[in-house]
C-alpha cells in the first residue's frame, strides 16, 4: 500500500510539473527528464559535453508516466528486464513486449503517456534537432524546414543497438580524439535515422537560388568584422541559417566565386590598405588580416598581384 501511494504521488507530482512546463511552451532537456520519469541514474555523458548528443542510463521500477514535450529525439535501448511497454498520445494505448536488444523511439516536442509492467534497465540516447537537421541538409543538399520521427514502442534494429554499445564504451573508456569520434558516430546515427525512421520537409523553392540583398550584406559585414580570424564555412552558413552546401551554391551564384576565394580577396584588400597607410611589420599585417603567418600572406600576394607585400608597399610609397 505504501509503495502504491508513493508511486501515485510521484506520478501526480510529475503531471503537475509537466502542466506548468507545457503551459509555458518550454521544451524539456535530457537533464530534466527525471522529474517525469523517476529512476536510478546509471550512466551519464553530460560531464563530457558531447555536442548534439547525450547518453544516459537508468534503472526503473514499473511505472506509468507522463512524458512532456522534449527538446530532443530520444532512442531507448533495453539492456535487461522484459516488460509490456504501452504508449498513448491522445488516443488508445498501444502495447508491445520489450526485452534486451529492443529499441523504442520517441519523437521530440510531443506529449505522450508511457507505462511498463516490470522493472527495466535502459539506455537513453538524446539527439538534438539541430544536429539531425544539419546532417539532413548535407544529405539532401537542400534547406531543411523540419525533421520528424514517429514514436515507435518496439523496433528490432541491430544498427541502433550497436551504435549505443559503441557510445557506451566511449563513455566508459574514452580514448584519443574522443569528441571527434563521438561526432562521427553521431553523424552515422543521423543518417541511419534519416534512412529508416525520419520524415524530412524542405523549405519552399523560393528559398533556393541566389542570396537575398540582406543576406549579402550580412555576409560581407561578418567577413569584414572577423577578417583577422579563421572564418569557417560552418560559421558563414550559421549566420544565414543555411547548411554548408546551400551556402556554397548560393554564394557561387551571387559572388561568382566560392566563399574561401572571397575571404582571401578581402584579406588581401585589407592587407593592401594597411601596407599603404601604416608602417607596420609584415607579420603584424598578416595577423591583422587573418593570414596564418607572413609566408602565407606572401604566397597569396604573389599569386594574385604578382608582387610580394614588401614590393607592394615600396611601389605605393614611391608613387
Amino acid at each position: 500500500m505504501r509503495e502504491r501511494i508513493g508511486k501515485q504521488v510521484q506520478q501526480e507530482t510529475g503531471a503537475r510539473t509537466m502542466a506548468r512546463v507545457s503551459g509555458t511552451g518550454a521544451l524539456v532537456t535530457p537533464e530534466q527528464i527525471p522529474q517525469w520519469i523517476p529512476g536510478n541514474l546509471t550512466r551519464d555523458s553530460c560531464p563530457l559535453a558531447w555536442e548534439g548528443i547525450t547518453l544516459k542510463g537508468y534503472c526503473y521500477t514499473e511505472l506509468e508516466v507522463e512524458i512532456p514535450k522534449m527538446r530532443d529525439f530520444m532512442i531507448v535501448v533495453y539492456r535487461s528486464g522484459s516488460a509490456e511497454m504501452s504508449r498513448r498520445s491522445g488516443g488508445p494505448w498501444r502495447s508491445e513486449r520489450v526485452e534486451p536488444g529492443i529499441v523504442s523511439i520517441l519523437t521530440r516536442a510531443e506529449q505522450s503517456q508511457w507505462r511498463w509492467s516490470k522493472p527495466i534497465d535502459v539506455s537513453h540516447l538524446y539527439l538534438s534537432q539541430p544536429a539531425l537537421a544539419q546532417v539532413a541538409g548535407e544529405v539532401f543538399d537542400r534547406d531543411i524546414d523540419d525533421v520528424e520521427m514517429c514514436d515507435l514502442v518496439r523496433a528490432e534494429d541491430p544498427v541502433l543497438t550497436a551504435m549505443m554499445a559503441t557510445l557506451e564504451h566511449e563513455l566508459n573508456a574514452g580514448g584519443l580524439g574522443g569528441h571527434l569520434y563521438v561526432e562521427a558516430l553521431r553523424n552515422q546515427l543521423c543518417i541511419h535515422l534519416l534512412r529508416r525512421y525520419a520524415k524530412t520537409s524542405f523549405r519552399e523553392y523560393r528559398s533556393y537560388g541566389r542570396l537575398s540583398s540582406a543576406q549579402c550584406r550580412l555576409l560581407t559585414h561578418y567577413v569584414e568584422e572577423h577578417i583577422d580570424q579563421n572564418i569557417s564555412l560552418a560559421e558563414l552558413a550559421g549566420e544565414l541559417q543555411l547548411n554548408v552546401f546551400s551556402l556554397i551554391r548560393k554564394f557561387q551564384a551571387e559572388f561568382n566565386c566560392p566563399p574561401h576565394a572571397y575571404v582571401i580577396k578581402r584579406r588581401i584588400e585589407h592587407a593592401k590598405r594597411l601596407l599603404a597607410s601604416q608602417d607596420l611589420p609584415l607579420k603584424v599585417v598578416a595577423a591583422s588580416c587573418g593570414f596564418s603567418d607572413q609566408s602565407h600572406m606572401t604566397r597569396w600576394f604573389r599569386k594574385t598581384l604578382n608582387v610580394t607585400p614588401s614590393e607592394y608597399r615600396h611601389s605605393i610609397s614611391t608613387q
